[in-house]
């Protein structure tokens, strides 16, 4: 007991300096989760379509008080009503004693570029709430005041994107956190903080079709708070029998860890995927691997039926 404790404070201790290593999610199958860090990617590529996704992520399987993570995103294109695409991206995070939530609403306005493709410039506003819930064990019956002590607080939460999408490549440059917000509470006469901080990405990929009868999807994703940095990079090669598609690959996230994805549509608009990251970072020792789940659906919207009259004086 007093190990898994033990643990416990130097995995939280870990995530705690600078509380940047896990602010926002990493997400091994990003390229299903682009709207909620980059809002500019929100209903692009969509036509007259609602998309709903659910990402669950187990890092570092059997590390005691590693992340858990789960997204949930809905975007739609409604162009039918008005020009640009609307979203909803929540987000849940548990690391140790502490707890992450973030549930965003984001707006993007869409414009055609020649026949090059289209540029979507968005906008997410929203709130992020953070606690902590600590259960300490000091070496003595003494309490120590540099541990903190349990809170949870509220704040503002806002996010920026540029997102290009061409016949069959993207690109996109976002930032998120940009107010930087301060979620405070006072307990037991101290005072208790969270302190976001502006986190910056950038995101590309290409499609290359007719390849082994197949086609292969190469993407890349690079994010910084301009004192750590880290890239994700990708590869997929999709195969389709009896119009049901399958796909695999490999992805590498750097100083992290060698990932193994796979994929299956059993029927077009639906997606299951799963990815499983081999740790290559010094808790190699002591992980077993992330896991991630993927499940997304997407659902067309009906154009109506043209509406049809008649004079019975002509029938």
């Amino acid at each position: 007991m007093k190990l898994k404790n033990l643990l416990l404070i130097l995995i939280f201790n870990f995530f705690s300096l600078g509380f940047f290593s896990q602010q926002d999610k990493l997400i091994t199958n990003f390229m299903y989760d682009k709207m909620s860090i980059n809002p500019g990617k929100t209903g692009i590529d969509m036509n007259n379509s609602i998309c709903a996704t659910s990402i669950y992520r187990n890092q570092w399987d059997k590390v005691n008080g590693a992340p858990n993570s789960a997204v949930l995103n809905l975007e739609g294109n409604f162009s039918r009503f008005f020009k640009g695409g609307l979203g909803l991206a929540f987000y849940h995070d548990a690391i140790g004693f502490s707890r992450q939530n973030n549930l965003l609403l984001n707006y993007c306005y869409p414009i055609k570029i020649s026949n090059i493709g289209v540029l979507g410039l968005g906008i997410g506003l929203g709130i992020m709430n953070y606690g902590l819930d600590p259960t300490w064990v000091p070496p003595t019956s003494t309490t120590d005041p540099s541990l903190p002590l349990g809170f949870a607080a509220t704040n503002l939460d806002a996010n920026f994107g540029a997102y290009f999408h061409g016949k069959d490549f993207y690109a996109g440059l976002s930032s998120t956190h940009l107010s930087e917000s301060l979620l405070q509470k006072k307990v037991n006469g101290l005072d208790q903080n969270y302190q976001t901080a502006r986190h910056y990405y950038l995101m590309g990929g290409k499609t290359f079709d007719d390849v082994l009868n197949g086609k292969i999807d190469a993407q890349v994703l690079m994010r910084t708070d301009l004192v750590k940095y880290s890239f994700d990079i990708n590869a997929r090669y999709f195969y389709t029998i009896n119009d049901n598609e399958f796909y695999g690959g490999l992805t590498y996230r750097n100083s992290d860890a060698i990932g193994i994805l796979l994929g299956y549509s059993p029927f077009q608009k639906f997606t299951i995927g799963y990815s499983y990251d081999i740790t290559i970072n010094k808790l190699a020792s002591v992980s077993r691997g992330s896991h991630e789940i993927v499940l997304r659906y997407c659902y067309n919207i009906k154009s109506p039926k043209p509406v049809i009259s008649r004079n019975p004086r002509f029938l």
